[in-house]
């Protein structure tokens, strides 16, 4: 398995693209339509994107992705917030290009995506229907958890004891490899369990 960490320009955040055959791929939080441009300079065709959460920074190349015959899933629940027409401007931000909600699923799900598996863990806190993706080689952690922080909880469907709940439930993996963010750099539980400020305070 690949994976492929498209850093963001400007007010973005992390895309990642993840393939088993170096041909298809499966890619977590597109978060401008460049990415769809990306996918095409790796030789990459994209068949499904999986969404962390709705935000805006997150969202943006769904549609590009879209057009060219990408899947889109999300938690169940978090649909609203994903296709909020305005939400971009609200927070500050750019609109999204419109795009639809292909499929839904739920905590605990395996999904088996172009040749890979992907385990549904539920996080809740900086948005209501957030989602972390579990692979073999890999924990997608959108903005749940961050090297040394953790997402923000004052933007719409926040919680923030709903995010240290979810925090909480990562820490209790049993898992020592790579924590993939939304935004930043990556990390490991371990070294987030040890030495990640908010939790400490």
């Amino acid at each position: 398995m690949q994976i492929f960490k498209i850093p963001p320009r400007g007010f973005s955040a992390n895309s990642y693209f993840v393939t088993a055959d170096g041909s298809r791929a499966v890619c977590i939080d597109p978060s401008r339509p460049r990415i769809a441009a990306e996918a095409e300079r790796r030789g990459l065709s994209v068949g499904y994107v999986l969404l962390t959460h709705g935000h805006f920074d997150h969202i943006g190349g769904c549609a590009a992705l879209q057009a060219a015959g990408a899947k889109i899933g999300c938690l169940r629940g978090e649909e609203e917030l994903a296709l909020h027409a305005n939400l971009g401007i609200e927070m500050g931000g750019s609109d999204v290009p419109p795009f639809t909600i292909d499929f839904t699923f739920g905590d605990g799900d395996l999904l088996t995506l172009c040749g890979i598996s992907f385990r549904v863990i539920a996080t809740p806190g900086h948005t209501s229907g957030g989602a972390c993706y579990l692979t073999e080689e890999a924990l997608f952690t959108g903005d749940t958890l961050f090297a040394g922080d953790f997402g923000r909880t004052d933007l719409p469907t926040g919680d923030m004891r709903a995010l240290m709940a979810s925090v909480g439930k990562l820490y209790a993996l049993e898992w020592d490899g790579p924590v993939c963010p939304g935004h930043g750099e990556d990390t490991t539980l371990r070294r987030e369990r040890m030495y990640n400020r908010v939790w400490k305070c």
